[in-house]
């Protein structure tokens, strides 16, 4: 598989910082808390602090492995390509696939509250209008999209502002919740146990809700040709991202146990958030965190759309995909025909969206179908980088259980709850989630049948890589290591 057919994407456009900002938004801490603790509450009750501490164990192992990948093959496509060179390419194309539908699935799941919430600041009784928060979901669709076409540079800077007031109002409510005397339990920490699971199905049906809340993070990985010093920076933006949304992602768990009852929460469905500030602050804490729940839910719906145009620019740069997605804009560097193909799509979904139900209806179903997709990709990336890296594990007790033992363990874990987890989930559900990932094989057996490249691949092997990434001089000495590669690999 090539780098480099035709136009590329504009390199080094952004830095560590910027990567870092772009992991948390992409794992979208107050849309996911707003749109995903009923569901997560409804499924598990009081055992949802424990899912999500539990979920990101096996979480981290993954974001090991995107970091340790990310370290041998640079590549907007990300476990697309890492599969492909190491497990087999009809996987990889299953992995880049699964994370296309997954994300184009969220164009609805993240676009209508969006719009809900938008109402919300303005009357609270129009956020459960499921065809007025499609319209105003649409344009603040429309609006990331055009910022998204408009490049890298421009992605950033919106991103960076859209972040920072979301994280501001987050941090001022976690420690407002801590302080807060007026509670409907008193916490347990019994919470952060198993015993609260129905269960292993029950604890199944958590960790795949879980791992919805954290997904996202990992659009580092498809920036990675777009950032600087790529081959370290976009790998630890992701870890430090998945640790920052994990302690955001506690707090106001436990903080919903705490001070809601589980009335509020079921009656709230799609507004969990906002009824917490309100409980908080009365008055203005329920504005505040709807605000930052709206910044999130657009911030998110742009990192997405950097993920899935990314992922199918690398396809069609393959040839997996049709060849049109893989063209570059002139002016701006961006995978434009990718970006309206999605825009395209999403827009029909929106019009379709208005004959499934009420926005929480809809956001349960698709919340559950994303997470077995997220499983999926997640999982075989964890296998991948076992692969890629198998013959220098055992140089080192860090090599092993990092690049080695733990996303392995991720891998099992993901793997694990996707079949676990389909007994417990409604048919739509499983429906959205295997019926996507299966209408992934028209496409790959076609572009298979043409004699893709992509198909014959060059292994990808960390020793190999390792080795050629050492430049030697007149002399056979070897004068630069690449910065990127840990030093006792």
């Amino acid at each position: 598989m090539s780098n480099n057919r035709g136009r590329g994407l504009q390199a080094n456009v952004l830095g560590t910082f910027d990567t870092v900002v772009m992991a948390v938004a992409g794992s979208a801490p107050a849309y996911s808390l707003a749109a995903t603790t009923a569901v997560l509450v409804g499924a598990v009750g009081l055992a949802s602090p424990a899912a999500l501490l539990y979920c990101a164990i096996p979480m981290l192992g993954i974001a090991l492995a995107f970091s340790y990948l990310s370290r041998i093959d640079v590549n907007a496509g990300a476990s697309y390509s890492w599969v492909g060179r190491t497990l087999h390419p009809f996987l990889g194309f299953i992995s880049g696939w699964a994370l296309v539908i997954s994300a184009t699935i969220f164009m609805v799941a993240g676009s209508l509250p969006a719009g809900s919430m938008t109402l919300a600041l303005f009357d609270a009784k129009l956020a459960d209008n499921t065809a007025l928060s499609t319209v105003v979901g649409a344009a603040w669709f429309l609006v990331m999209l055009g910022v998204v076409l408009g490049g890298a540079r421009l992605t950033v800077r919106a991103q960076l502002l859209m972040s920072g007031v979301e994280l501001g109002i987050l941090a001022l409510f976690a420690v407002l919740a801590v302080f807060h005397t007026d509670n409907a339990r008193a916490f347990d920490w019994s919470w952060l146990g198993f015993s609260h699971f129905d269960g292993m199905g029950g604890f199944a049906s958590g960790a795949l809700l879980a791992a919805f809340y954290y997904w996202g993070w990992d659009v580092t990985s498809n920036l990675s040709e777009e950032t600087r010093n790529s081959r370290r920076t976009t790998g630890l933006a992701g870890l430090i991202g998945v640790g920052i949304v994990f302690l955001l992602f506690e707090v106001f768990t436990i903080a919903v146990n705490v001070i809601l009852t589980s009335k509020q929460i079921e009656e709230n469905d799609a507004n969990v958030l906002a009824v917490l500030g309100e409980e908080i602050w009365p008055g203005w804490g329920g504005k505040l965190l709807i605000v930052s729940v709206m910044l999130s839910t657009i911030a998110t719906l742009e990192t997405t759309l950097i993920q899935v145009t990314r992922s199918l620019f690398a396809m069609g740069r393959d040839r997996t995909m049709p060849t049109a997605l893989g063209r570059v804009h002139r002016t701006w560097n961006t995978p434009w025909v990718a970006i309206v193909v999605v825009g395209g799509v999403a827009l029909a979904m929106f019009i379709a969206s208005n004959a499934l139900g009420s926005v929480g209806e809809i956001l349960s179903d698709a919340i559950s179908a994303i997470g077995l997709q997220i499983a999926v990709y997640y999982g075989l990336a964890g296998l991948a980088v076992v692969v890629a890296y198998r013959k220098m594990l055992l140089k080192s007790p860090a090599n092993f259980l990092l690049g080695g033992l733990w996303p392995l363990f991720g891998a099992v874990f993901m793997f694990w709850i996707f079949v676990e987890s389909l007994g417990e989930l409604s048919g739509a559900a499983i429906a959205i989630g295997i019926g996507g990932l299966a209408v992934g094989l028209v496409p790959m057996l076609w572009y298979w049948r043409q004699g893709s490249d992509y198909y014959r691949p060059a292994k990808l092997d960390a020793t190999r890589t390792v080795e050629a990434e050492y430049v030697a001089d007149g002399a056979g000495v070897p004068s630069r290591p690449h910065e990127g590669l840990p030093t006792d690999f």
